[in-house]
C-alpha cells in the first residue's frame, strides 16, 4: 500500500491497524517512496540473568591465547603458514 505523506499524517490510526494485520505501507512524497512502515518484530522476554551459566560449556584449547605472537610465528602468519 502506497500514500502521501499528507495522507499518512490524516490516516496513521489506520495505516498503523492495517500493519498489525500484515500490510507493509510506503510512505511517498511526489510519488517517490521515502519509507516503509512494517510490523516490528515481538521481542523476546528477557529473564532474570544466571551467573556462571556458561561454566564448564567453554573450552579453551591454547591457554596461552592472549600472549604475543614470537618473531618466528608472526613471520609464518604473514607468509601465509597458518
Amino acid at each position: 500500500m502506497q500514500v502521501s505523506v499528507s495522507e499518512a499524517e490524516a490516516k496513521l490510526p489506520e495505516l498503523l491497524q492495517a500493519v498489525e494485520e500484515g500490510a507493509t505501507v510506503t510512505i511517498c512524497r511526489e510519488g517517490v517512496p521515502v519509507a516503509e512502515i512494517v510490523q516490528a518484530k515481538p521481542q523476546i522476554p528477557q529473564g532474570p540473568r544466571i551467573l556462571g551459566a556458561l561454566k564448564d560449556k567453554i573450552v579453551i584449547h591454547d591457554p596461552d591465547w592472549w600472549k604475543p605472537m614470537s618473531d618466528q610465528e608472526a613471520g609464518d602468519f604473514i607468509n601465509g603458514k597458518y
